[in-house]
């Protein structure tokens, strides 16, 4: 089961990519992990990735095309996988229907948490203050500004996505704002019927 979770930050991604990885025993992949570990492990993607964050610049997506590719190689990617938080823009949409075609293999479904943008700042600031009060550390993007840029920042690049997967008729979409095992019990739902 190859499946991309898509919305907004804070829509709750990461908590339901983390169900299914229980659920389904396939793996969650974060570009952002994804890097760390090609960066750890020297590999020559992970090495031009370095190069590029030594210089305190972003990794084009060149590069994290490369990730994800040399990624889901991987043994436990053969069941399928989660992308979470990649694609972000068309052109790596794009790299992601060609990398799997070239695997002979294709998305089973993307699967778009909605949410109401007010609700969700209201929610990231509670979590804030919910990690403050636990003694835990809080989120360096768990602030009202930071979060807000994050938002505009996926409706202009990553937003679009939405058309993209619809049109292909892999798009489909729940109500990201319903509790967490509404969300759960809705996502298992598509995957039965896909």
């Amino acid at each position: 089961m190859r499946l991309i979770l898509l919305g907004p930050p804070g829509a709750g991604k990461g908590t339901q990519a983390q169900i299914l990885v229980e659920r389904y025993g396939i793996p969650q992949l974060s570009t952002g992990d994804m890097l760390r570990a090609a960066v750890q492990a020297g590999t020559e993607v992970g090495k031009r990735a370095k190069a590029v964050m030594d210089a305190g610049e972003l990794v084009s997506d060149d590069i994290v095309n490369a990730i994800v590719a040399e990624r889901i190689e991987q043994p436990d990617c053969a069941n399928g996988f989660i992308l979470d938080g990649y694609p972000r823009t068309l052109a790596q949409a794009d790299a992601v229907e060609k990398m799997l075609a070239e695997r002979g293999s294709k998305l089973d479904a993307v699967i778009e948490l909605v949410v109401d943008d007010k609700i969700l700042v209201n929610r990231i600031l509670k979590r804030a203050e919910e990690a403050r009060a636990a003694g835990q550390p809080v989120r360096k993007d768990d602030n009202a500004e930071v979060f807000e840029e994050r938002l505009r920042e996926y409706y202009k690049k990553t937003a679009p996505l939405i058309g993209y997967y619809y049109a292909k008729g892999k798009l489909r979409s729940v109500d990201g704002m319903a509790s967490v095992p509404e969300v759960t019990e809705a996502i298992a739902n598509i995957l039965k019927a896909v």
